[in-house]
């Protein structure tokens, strides 16, 4: 056990040694041997080497290679899915170099780092609001950007990703008997109005949660849309015979 300790004691010592020996030799280099070897690192694809040497460059904030430095600095970041340090880059880029040749694509990056970021639907979905934002701040910027497009079919994923947030906490809610704050949410979907699976399923359950309250206007009312929409479903079926057992009918 002792020895074992020793054993890791001393792995560790090394490694700090080994990071203070490379972070001495870059201090030493200069702006134009720091980019270059940064570059070097980064173009064959190892880009965890390449970071010390664009930090460097960075913490400058004086050479003329600093924004290239800092666009780096969230691509290597960026290339290893590390898309919180990435975002973090980025949006110093644009902070402290707005008018950079590549100010377009940390915007676009800067979405995309939000996309990934965000949970699937049945959590919290402040990322995926965060994502909508940033690609909406880029197309208003750059219009004209090659990337619009795939931004507006981020923008489309991350709005349906919500539509399917409202229908879980609807759907959580009929299950815990919460009926108001059910019919809520499930309300928001259907009236989008987007004739998918996700409003026939919410409006599924709102029928439910209107027989259960012997409610015949709302009732009927939902089954009319169901069977307008969605005639051939089992959902739609099952509402009908449900609906047709009420009393007074």
């Amino acid at each position: 056990m002792m020895k074992t300790r020793i054993f890791l004691g001393i792995c560790l010592l090394l490694l700090v040694l080994s990071g203070c020996s490379t972070a001495s030799k870059i201090s030493r280099m200069s702006t134009t041997a720091k980019i270059s070897k940064g570059n070097e690192y980064y173009d064959a694809g190892k880009f965890r080497k390449a970071i010390p040497y664009y930090e460097a460059v960075v913490l400058e904030r004086k050479s003329s290679e600093t924004a290239l430095a800092q666009f780096r600095l969230g691509d290597c970041y960026f290339q290893q899915e590390e898309y919180s340090e990435a975002r973090f880059e980025y949006e110093e880029m644009i902070r402290l170099f707005p008018d950079f040749d590549e100010i377009a694509t940390a915007y676009y990056r800067i979405g995309f780092c939000w996309w990934e970021l965000s949970l699937s639907p049945h959590y919290t979905q402040d990322e995926t609001k965060q994502a909508i934002t940033a690609f909406q701040t880029f197309m208003e910027g750059f219009p004209q950007h090659e990337k619009k497009p795939k931004a507006l079919e981020f923008i489309r994923k991350a709005q349906k990703k919500l539509i399917e947030k409202n229908y879980w906490n609807g759907y959580i809610y009929y299950k815990t008997w919460d009926y108001s704050a059910a019919l809520l949410y499930l309300n928001e979907v259907i009236e989008l109005g987007n004739h998918d699976k996700l409003e026939m399923k919410s409006l599924y359950y709102a029928a439910k949660v209107y027989l259960y309250r012997k409610d015949r206007p709302n009732t009927q009312a939902t089954l009319n849309l169901m069977k307008t929409h969605f005639p051939e479903s089992k959902e739609t079926r099952k509402i009908e015979r449900k609906f047709s057992k009420l009393k007074g009918l």
